[in-house]
Parts: structure tokens; sequence; C-alpha cells
């Protein structure tokens, strides 16, 4: 079972990879610096409403108390002038031009709303903007690592995980780069700003709900402790539940043939209980974080509300400045508030990033030697020396001292029961996996002292399993080499025996071959796959069973078309059926990984009897196979 599906221990709570997120930000630093200059002048515009707002507040207050002295007594008018903190010429500029303070703030505040606005905007864009970017490197970074991964990466990881840790969890590292962080920082930039625009205005003040901060911030704290494992357990179900979704959709037929939908759907609702029930708990989680950040504001607020009172009741403190300090206090709180939201993505950022990052940190097992050289064109001589080979993991050997030699342009069949190793030959030889002892030369060269690329590029091979891509016919044929001319594609079909079921589609070449090409047979997906190994003209040819989809006239056409193809080529033929490899020029026969017989056919009849068994179970007693035989006795006469 692939490691992930059991759950493993969970690791202890960390940012590191979300800090290694965060500086991709570098590759954009224009866009990031602008996002980040607009977040400052937004919230310095921000911080400045309420200084107009008490400037709003004190110009009324001076206003009304200008009128009250006005009628006073003349006698008593100095005394309470004096005694208000106002001078005659401050009363008379006051009574002259009332509201002039008054619309000088409300102008101010909403010039400083129109440029809050811009820059609010500048800042949600640009960081959106850079936060996509960022997104758009991590798909494209994991995209190519997970195609430059070697097969034992793939054997041990679900496509549906590596599909998840591609999609959901770029996004929530793209929301928290493109939104998060900014919230971050603005909360931090708004929160610093409104405390010291607080001490300014009234220390006492200030000092009352000074105290109540350091609990906010440390529950915080603590619920981001407990929040990243619980988000990181919700992406492990998540990527449960699609593995079971893409592996039901894939083998749908399979599902209907065997009539096991009820057992799907059960399985399926077990890991979508899974992921709901944990999801549960999350928002439980958060559900009481939230109340009692609001219990703290509002207590941060009443202790505001007595002691502002009481300084206003001693006019100690003006209406003004008291509601200064109120949307300051406001500005205060607010960021808290976001934290818990913030906290909330940052985990959920963290837990995806770890993910994302294991796979970008992932060894590979199959990887260029530091002083790799391209394959220069090869003549074809294969050597297999003392191969010896394990699968990751496993301490069982597959192969086991492993040595023959493949001449230039000779054909090799590889026989054996199913698990004696044959698939396990063709891998090696492209380096899907590395030997774990000996060594693979191709014209003398070990294959590990040469680049992946340059080996792969002279291979041509159909393996067991068909795989074909959503496109055109034609695009399938000319996978390998795109740039190809559409007589070299019909060439490599008419080789492949699979031009004349081309040309019977209505479109043609141009048919559309549907998702893994469901719209074509069998037999019809083998033979397109046989052309576009052909299209390559490899020096070297491996066949994995490459014929086992067809029917037996097919098979015939095939297989001659294959042996006048295969001539000045070195080519590996993988089959069950030993009526394709009875010209071969050697056979070897594998048996539990290691060779028990190899040479020409006539030879092995004579003295190997597990050869000897495997032709009379496989071809004597086998009545598609000695009709096959007719087949070919009968073309020949033909012919």
């Amino acid at each position: 079972m692939v490691e992930e599906a059991k759950h493993p221990k969970r690791k202890k709570p960390s940012f590191k990879n979300l800090g290694r997120a965060i500086r991709y930000l570098r590759h954009y630093r224009g866009i990031t610096l602008a996002a980040y200059a607009a977040l400052f002048l937004s919230t310095g515009a921000q911080l400045l409403v309420p200084q107009l707002v008490q400037n709003i507040l004190d110009a009324v207050t001076r206003g009304m108390m200008a009128q009250q002295l006005v009628s006073q007594p003349a006698q008593t008018q100095n005394a309470v002038i004096s005694q208000v903190g106002m001078t005659t010429e401050e009363l008379n500029s006051i009574l002259a031009n009332p509201l002039a303070p008054l619309y000088w703030a409300i102008a101010f505040i909403l010039v400083l709303s129109v440029v809050r606005g811009f820059f609010a905007f500048a800042q949600s864009y640009m960081s959106e903007k850079a936060g996509q970017n960022v997104a758009f490197d991590f798909r494209n970074e994991l995209f190519a690592k997970i195609q430059r991964l070697s097969f034992s990466y793939h054997d041990r990881n679900r496509t549906g995980q590596l599909m998840i840790r591609a999609t959901d969890d770029v996004e929530k590292v793209r929301l928290f780069i493109g939104q998060g962080l900014l919230l971050a920082v603005q909360a931090l930039v708004l929160l610093t700003g409104a405390l010291a625009m607080l001490l300014f205005t009234n220390l006492q003040l200030t000092l009352v709900i000074l105290p109540i901060l350091p609990v906010a911030m440390a529950m915080f704290m603590i619920f981001g402790a407990v929040a990243q494992p619980l988000f990181i357990e919700v992406q492990q179900r998540l990527s449960t539940l699609n593995t079971i979704l893409q592996e039901n959709l894939a083998g749908i037929k399979v599902v209907k043939a065997f009539a096991t939908e009820p057992g799907e759907q059960k399985r399926f609702a077990t890991a979508a209980t899974a992921l709901m029930n944990q999801q549960i708990t999350v928002a439980r989680i958060f559900s009481f974080l939230f109340p009692v950040i609001f219990l703290i504001a509002n207590l941060g607020q009443a202790a505001v509300l007595y002691f502002g009172g009481n300084e206003i009741i001693a006019n100690t403190l003006t209406i003004g400045e008291w509601q200064k300090f109120s949307l300051y206090l406001v500005f205060v709180f607010f960021p808290l508030g976001q934290l818990g939201f913030i906290i909330s993505q940052m985990s959920q950022a963290a837990a995806s990033a770890d993910r994302v990052f294991e796979i970008l940190d992932a060894q590979n097992e199959v990887i260029d030697s530091p002083n790799a050289k391209p394959l220069l064109p090869i003549d074809g001589a294969v050597t297999f020396d003392a191969v010896s080979f394990r699968y990751f993991g496993s301490t069982d050997l597959v192969l086991d001292n492993v040595s023959f030699q493949a001449e230039p342009g000779q054909t090799v069949a590889i026989l054996g029961a199913t698990g004696s190793g044959k698939s396990s030959v063709i891998n090696l030889i492209p380096r899907f996996y590395d030997v774990s002892n000996g060594r693979i030369l191709i014209d003398g060269t070990d294959i590990r002292s040469v680049t992946i690329d340059s080996l792969r590029r002279q291979i041509g091979i159909v393996l067991q399993e068909t795989n074909l891509f959503t496109g055109t016919i034609r695009d399938n044929i000319a996978f390998g080499r795109p740039e190809a001319t559409d007589d070299e594609v019909v060439a490599a079909a008419q080789a492949a025996a699979a031009h004349d079921f081309i040309s019977g589609f209505p479109e043609g070449y141009a048919t559309s071959v549907g998702e893994r090409g469901t719209t074509l047979s069998g037999g019809q997906k083998q033979r397109i796959a046989i052309a576009r190994a052909l299209l390559l003209n490899p020096r070297i040819l491996i066949l994995d069973d490459s014929t086992s989809a067809v029917d037996v006239q097919t098979e015939v056409l095939i297989q001659n078309a294959l042996d006048r193809l295969m001539e000045g080529r070195t080519s590996f033929v993988i089959a069950q059926r030993i009526s394709t490899v009875l010209t071969a020029d050697n056979i070897i026969v594998l048996d539990r990984g290691r060779i028990v017989a190899q040479g020409g056919h006539a030879d092995l009849i004579e003295n190997s009897p597990v050869y000897a068994d495997i032709y009379r179970s496989q071809l004597v007693e086998d009545p598609a196979a000695a009709q096959m035989v007719t087949a070919e006795e009968a073309l020949e006469v033909t012919l």
C-alpha cells in the first residue's frame, strides 16, 4: 500500500517550506514591490482618517462653545474664555467662519478615500498577479519534476495523489501568497501604526488595553500550531478521495462489467466521510477561535469606555480625542480579527507547501551522471554484463546475474513465465530503472555514462500496456517526432498494418482517438503504438508483447511487417506466445530472474527442457498459436 494512504505519523508543525514558497516572489520583484508599496500608502491613508474625524468633532465642539460664549454677559465673557483655554482672537475667528474647519476635514477625508481606494485596488491586483505567477511556476516545476522522476517513484505514489498536489495544494499556496500574505503584512502595519497613534493620543488609555494584546497573540500562536497538522490530515484525506475517484473513472468499464458499483460507492463514501469529519474538526477549532477574538475585543472596548468616560468627565479628554482613540482601537482589534483568517490560510498553505516540496525535493533514482555525455549515433550492440536488479525498497532480486549480448541487427526474444523478469530486462535498457549490480553497455559504452534523453531517443518502445493521448491519430503516431511529415506518418502506419483501418475512418488520420484511445479497439491502439515507435526509426527496438491484443490474422500482418522493419535494427521481443519469436537470432529463457537457456529455436528445442515445456504449452497445445503458424504458412505460399 502507498505510504501516504496509510496516514503516517503527523509531522511537527513547520513553516519552513512555506517560507521557501514565499521566496519565489523574488522572481517577480517589480510586481511584489509595487503591491507592498501600494499597501503602505493605502494603510497610511487609512491611519489619517481618525485624526480628521477628531478635527471635525473638535471643530463642531468649538463652534458650539463659541456660540455659547457669545451669549454670555460681556462682564463674564473674558473669564469664561480664559477658563476654556481660548483667546478672543480665536473666538472671533471661529465666529467669522465656523464651518471652515469642518469643510477642510471633510475634503481631506474624501481625498484620502479616493487615494486609499486607488492604492487598495493596486495592492490587491499586483499581489494577486504575483501569486498567480508563483502558482504558474509551481505547476510547471511540479509537472517537469513528475515527468523526470523515475519509475520507482511512480510505483510508490498514486496518480490521484500527485494530481491533488499539482492542483489543490498549489492553489492553497497561491491563495496565501496572493492574499493571505498581503493581509498579514497589512494587519501588521495597521496594528503597529494604530498602536503608535494610540500612544501619541493618550498614553494612559493605551496602557489599559496593552495587556490584552499579548493574550490575543498567544492564542493565535497556539491555534496556528494546532491547526497545521489538522490541515495536513485534510489534504491527505482529500488525496485518498481523489485517488479513489481517479481509479474508478479510469476503470469504469471493469466496475460496470463486474457490477461492483455499490462496493465502489461504499468505498468512496467511506473516504468522503473521513474527509468530512476532518474538515468538521477543523471548523470546530476555528468556530471557537473567532468568538474568543470578539470577546477580547469587547473587553478592550469596555475598558476604554469606562476609563475614557472618566477622563471626559474630568475634562482631560475631548470628545474628538476620544472618538479618534476609539477608531484607532478598532484598527488594533480589526487586524487581530483578521489574524484568525490569516492563520487558517497560513496553516493550510504551510501543509500544502510541505506536500508540494515533498515532490520537488524527491530524489530521482535514475539521473544523468555529472559528466554524462550525449550518446552518439549507435550501431545497436547491447551487452548485459552480470546484471542484477531489485525494485526500490525490496530485498528480493528480480534479475540475478543476467549476462548476454545482442549484436547490431539481431533479434533477441525473451521468454519466460509471468514474473520471470522479462519486462525488467527491457525496462533497464532505456534506464527506466538502473541496475542494482553489473552494467549494461551499448556499443561498449555504459548507459549510465550518457545522458538519458540521448539514450532514449535512439530506442523505440512499444509497451505491453498501450497508452494513447487525447488528440488525433496523426498526433499519436507523431508523438515522438511532432515535426514528421505526413508521408513519414503514413509510412510508419503502413509498416504497422494500421493504414488500412485508419483510412477507413471518415476523417482518416485526423480522427480523434478519445481519452486514452477509448474510440479504438485494442488491436487498433496497439498498431498505432507500434507506428509511433517505428516513426522514430530507432537503432534499438523493444516490443513488449506488442501483438498480444490483436487477432491471429492481424498478428500475421504485423509480424511480417515487423520482420521486414527489424532488419538492420537490434530488436528485443517480449512475448508470451512462442510463435512470435521462432525466427529470432537469440532466444533467452528466464526463470525466476535467471537465464536458464539461450540460443536458437532448433538448439533449444533439443537441449532445453524449460524451453521445450514453453514450446509445447504455448504452441503445440495453443490452438490460436497453431492457427497462426498455419496462417503464416498460407501467407508465405501466397507470397
